[in-house]
């Protein structure tokens, strides 16, 4: 972990609509060594951009393409955010909201297969966030929905066998998007795929499937989360 910066103002925003099943931010908690302000989206607490340096946006089990009412507030947010030049971080639903804030809501879909478990992502460009290009690290993952089509303003970092865009960066700007959950290490993961499994969520079949197989986790976390917090300012 980098020295702190006493500058550093970190938020996140929880985007969790289930606590009981989900909690986001205990999930980041156990991975950041600076103190951070958590504010929640589905009770409409949103962060002043002009307070804080850093901000990520969590996953969600809400679906980006039923949006919840509160989503258009904080597309609005990161916009400004973005304009602002603040770094942010996407994870998963998340990464989906800032492609849906940034170029329209035809960037996002729905998957053709869900991809649920320990899943290996192929790097495709060399990026200090996640490591040298031709890797291929395991990290969990659980989405139903996904992001596609980007324009040029956007690079590319890494894809999946399923998901060609399992992260992204917004070119020029300290932004990056995760489709993936690096944050959520093995016990983590199979505690909420307990919890999907045991609350009669979706993808059913593909849940047991994930709490059947052998987890592989490269520990990407610890990697992606001294890139993000270093001082935010235009990237190559």
């Amino acid at each position: 972990m980098p020295d702190r910066d006493p500058d550093l103002r970190l938020a996140i925003i929880d985007n969790s609509i289930h606590p009981e099943v989900y909690r986001p931010v205990a999930h980041w908690r156990s991975h950041l060594a600076v103190p951070f302000e958590a504010f929640t989206a589905r009770d409409g607490r949103w962060p002043d951009p002009g307070r804080f340096t850093h901000i990520i946006l969590t996953g969600s089990e809400a679906s980006i393409l039923e949006p919840e009412v509160w989503v258009e507030e904080e597309a609005q947010l990161v916009r400004e955010a973005v304009d602002r030049g603040l770094a942010i971080l996407g994870s998963c639903w998340g990464h989906q909201l800032l492609a849906m804030a940034l170029t329209g809501p035809s960037h996002v879909a729905r998957c053709a297969r869900p991809e649920i478990g320990w899943i290996p992502i192929r790097l495709l460009v060399t990026s200090g966030l996640l490591g040298r290009a031709r890797e291929e690290p395991y990290t969990f993952s659980v989405h139903f929905d996904e992001v596609r089509d980007l324009p040029r303003s956007f690079e590319v970092l890494a894809s999946s066998a399923l998901c060609p865009v399992q992260a992204m960066r917004l070119r020029g700007r300290p932004v990056w998007g995760l489709q993936c959950h690096p944050e959520i290490d093995v016990a983590a993961g199979r505690e909420l795929l307990r919890n999907m499994r045991d609350m009669g969520f979706k993808g059913q079949a593909a849940l047991a499937a994930a709490l059947a197989s052998e987890p592989r986790d490269s520990d990407l976390i610890r990697r992606i989360v001294p890139a993000f917090l270093g001082r935010p300012g235009p990237t190559p």
